[in-house]
């Protein structure tokens, strides 16, 4: 999974000989995965929007530093993980409410009563998910929504195999016991109405 895609080196080549349509297929190519990581680790799909924005600038800004050996996804992603990771510490732990998280409901139509169900699970694992401190956050995100190995997280944040796996086993204690906390606020607050 570390070998780049067979067109992606011809790809950067042009881009950076300044072919658009070599431009236009990086964007389309990685905006999805991009935005998913910065909704992942934002919380807001406004802020995600901008962040990919900001990713692909600093990427065509730096595209004669690409590595050839890695898959340009790799590198997008270390770009968009050091960007989201530098907006949480600027803005310090910016709450969720239910009502700014957008979720997407699956193509078959489920009904209302398990689609209540299905968003509402959704909100608690992104609210656990925002509880996290960022270091935790981007791990955990790379691995359970990227689906990375631990090599490829560890290029991505400049990490050691071993601090990946540290830092995910405590991230997963630290979502348990969120969801945990959850939990037990839902059964009290249904004991109490």
């Amino acid at each position: 999974m570390s070998d780049p895609q067979p067109d992606e080196v011809e790809l950067v080549a042009r881009a950076c000989a300044g072919d658009q349509s070599a431009c236009a297929t990086i964007v389309q190519r990685y905006t999805g995965v991009l935005y998913n990581q910065a909704y992942r680790m934002l919380g807001d799909p406004y802020e995600a929007e901008d962040a990919v924005q900001e990713v692909f600038l600093r990427a065509f800004r730096n595209l004669k530093s690409y590595d050839s050996s890695r898959r340009l996804v790799t590198w997008l992603l270390t770009i968009g993980s050091n960007y989201c990771i530098d907006r949480l510490r600027r803005r310090r732990f910016n709450w969720l409410t239910l009502e700014d998280v957008a979720f997407w409901l699956p193509s078959t139509q489920p009904g209302p009563e398990r689609s209540m169900m299905q968003r509402a699970s959704r909100e608690i694992v992104q609210r656990a998910l925002q509880q996290l401190p960022e270091i935790y956050r981007a791990v955990t995100v790379l691995r359970y929504w990227h689906d990375l190995s631990y090599d490829e997280i560890g290029a991505v944040l400049d990490l050691t195999e071993a601090t990946v796996k540290t830092r995910l086993h405590r991230a997963r204690k630290m979502l348990q016991e969120a969801l945990a906390a959850e939990e037990e606020l839902w059964n009290v607050e249904g004991i109490m109405s």
